[in-house]
């Protein structure tokens, strides 16, 4: 599944498009602690967290992520929503808790 067939299935509302809606995301990813995050998130990952600052755009960009998932109704700050359309982040957002959020993403991938 490519980041923009999770946008168009409509399961997650999208906070940015970015710039390689194409990419295919190898897997979910669930995290909250950036050090681990950055250690462990595998490339192509569909990241779904709770953080919404600059710190978890810089983790996403490092750790090579296809896309994250704001769970639980947190948003992006206004200074991480304008980074993440200068670095082209696709970041979509949910009400839903974070292990339902990926295991939604999960379904989707062969």
């Amino acid at each position: 599944m490519t980041v923009r067939e999770l946008i168009d299935s409509g399961l997650f509302g999208v906070i940015n498009r970015g710039d390689d809606l194409d990419r295919e995301i190898t897997k979910p990813f669930c995290c909250d602690l950036l050090s681990i995050a950055m250690g462990r998130a595998p490339e192509g990952c569909a990241w779904v967290t709770v953080m919404g600052n600059m710190n978890t755009l810089a983790v996403a960009a490092l750790a090579d992520a296809a896309c994250l998932v704001m769970a639980e109704g947190t948003a992006l700050d206004e200074t991480a929503l304008k980074k993440a359309g200068d670095q082209g982040i696709t970041v979509m957002k949910t009400e839903l808790p974070v292990f339902e959020a990926a295991y939604l993403v999960r379904q989707r991938l062969p």
